[in-house]
């Protein structure tokens, strides 16, 4: 009996925990919403967090896409081999890394570059009380440093995906033509035969909600730390794994929604 009620008290406990969260982010969410009408004040901070989250995470998400697309050109031959001809390995291939593979990975790679960064940025103007210093001041830390960062992921994460998804296209023909035979024309024929534009249309709604979930948890990680430099990294832990979690756990249900 006594193991039962401390059962449901850690269940309780943790509801409760979740839900008090998950009401924190949709306030912090809400204030970014009430705040985008200072955008075009906020244009120089805006372009360079879109630098920072976009341009300078351009070669990692490239180098990741080319392999991507590589291993994915031999798993789907694999699967393939006495199946099917590989006349349509291309636009298996493509498909798979338009609508998966592509929005998927890339949004792993952000929330552990970006979404990480920010948390552990944020994280230490928090223990500082660096952001209790622009409170003073009557800067609103959610307009001056949540809004730009939120923005800028969800506009650069449909770019970033659209330079994988080409990146990984390229990286499995360049296996296919060499390794298995497939040329220029048989691969990137089957790609146009099988491309429908839902596909890339779908894949894009998926990268603007990973890019917001990515960057809303690393604010609200940061806004919440404690505890100096050992809470600082515990923060960027916990925002690199719920961004994560959450990227995965959304894939499925916007996958269910759109496609």
């Amino acid at each position: 009996m006594y193991r039962m009620l401390k059962f449901f008290e850690i269940v309780g406990r943790k509801t409760i925990s979740f839900l008090q969260e998950f009401g924190e982010v949709s306030i912090l969410l809400g204030g970014i919403i009430k705040n985008l009408r200072f955008i075009p004040k906020s244009k120089r901070n805006l372009l360079f967090q879109m630098e920072h989250i976009g341009v300078n995470s351009l070669p990692l998400v490239l180098i990741i896409a080319v392999f991507t697309g590589a291993v994915a050109a031999w798993q789907a031959a694999y699967q393939l081999k006495g199946l099917a001809p590989m006349s349509i390995l291309g636009g298996t291939t493509s498909r798979a890394i338009i609508t998966e593979l592509g929005p998927v990975l890339t949004g792993i790679v952000i929330a552990g570059r970006v979404g990480a960064s920010i948390a552990a940025e944020l994280g230490t103007m928090k223990v500082t009380e660096q952001i209790d210093a622009l409170e003073i001041m009557g800067i609103p830390p959610v307009r001056f440093l949540a809004m730009p960062r939120v923005v800028a992921s969800v506009i650069m994460m449909p770019i970033l995906v659209v330079f994988a998804n080409a990146i990984a296209v390229a990286g499995a023909y360049v296996v296919s033509d060499y390794f298995m035979g497939v040329s220029f024309d048989v691969f990137f024929g089957s790609v146009r035969k099988f491309f429908v534009f839902s596909d890339f249309t779908g894949g894009l709604v998926k990268t603007v909600t990973f890019g917001l979930i990515t960057a809303l948890l690393g604010c609200h990680i940061g806004f919440h730390t404690s505890g100096g430099a050992e809470g600082v990294g515990q923060a960027t832990i916990r925002s690199f794994v719920m961004s994560a979690a959450l990227i995965l756990i959304l894939d499925y249900f916007l996958w269910m929604l759109i496609f």
